[in-house]
């Protein structure tokens, strides 16, 4: 088999994986897990039902993809803001760059939004592994390198203080239909996000210096 031709099978595969992703992204965010089938995924991306279970095992593999395959290794979202010799500037620039990033992608990242939320409410067992093996991971590299920064050791203040700083970016991402509907000015412009993260950055600091304020004056 020639090069060119092993090529072209190639993208040729990988083609007709992202259109069963992109089918079942719809359809999952449109009706959930138990209410699409294989076979409604498949005639929406023009495939054989054959292929599910090429590319991905299974309609509960598809899901998983469809949810995560997005998404960086943990490792990689935390470097962006742990790194020696960071200002608390930086570390927040970092976090929220990365934490806003999926959505970032458009109409892709409103399906993968809305599946979440179908997620949250109808469990599969998919947020929970990304619970353990996603955000918990982040979730402890930014509450020490807070803890570094504010010169303390992680403790449930600090969790707290994780929670404050993270909340602030979740809200866009969990709530963004709502910040466009109250205020469309904030989210208009193509780099509407990106211009937020400035602002977060600013109202994080706030936040960790109240909590440095806090602990000054031995207050609990």
């Amino acid at each position: 088999m020639s090069e060119k031709h092993t090529r072209k099978i190639r993208s040729d595969g990988e083609q007709s994986r992202e259109r069963l992703l992109q089918a079942a992204m719809r359809l999952f965010a449109a009706q959930g897990f138990n209410a699409t089938s294989t076979r409604e995924i498949a005639l929406a991306a023009g495939a054989n039902v054959a292929a599910i279970a090429y590319y991905f095992g299974d309609k509960a593999g598809l899901y998983r993809a469809a949810l995560t395959d997005f998404m960086p290794p943990p490792e990689r979202n935390i470097a962006q803001f742990d790194q020696p010799g960071f200002t608390l500037r930086q570390v927040l620039q970092g976090y929220y760059a990365q934490l806003l990033a999926p959505m970032m992608e458009g109409d892709t990242a409103q399906l993968r939004l809305r599946m979440w939320l179908r997620e949250v409410l109808e469990p599969t067992g998919t947020w929970q592994n990304e619970i353990d093996n996603g955000i918990r991971p982040e979730f402890e590299a930014l509450a020490a390198v807070l803890a570094r920064h504010l010169q303390v050791p992680v403790d449930d203040e600090v969790r707290r203080l994780v929670h404050a700083v993270g909340a602030l970016g979740a809200h866009l991402m969990v709530s963004m239909d709502i910040v466009a509907a109250v205020t469309p000015q904030l989210m208009a412009a193509p780099n509407a996000l990106q211009e937020w993260i400035p602002r977060l950055v600013g109202y994080a600091e706030a936040i960790v210096a109240a909590e440095q304020e806090k602990r000054r004056k031995g207050e609990g």
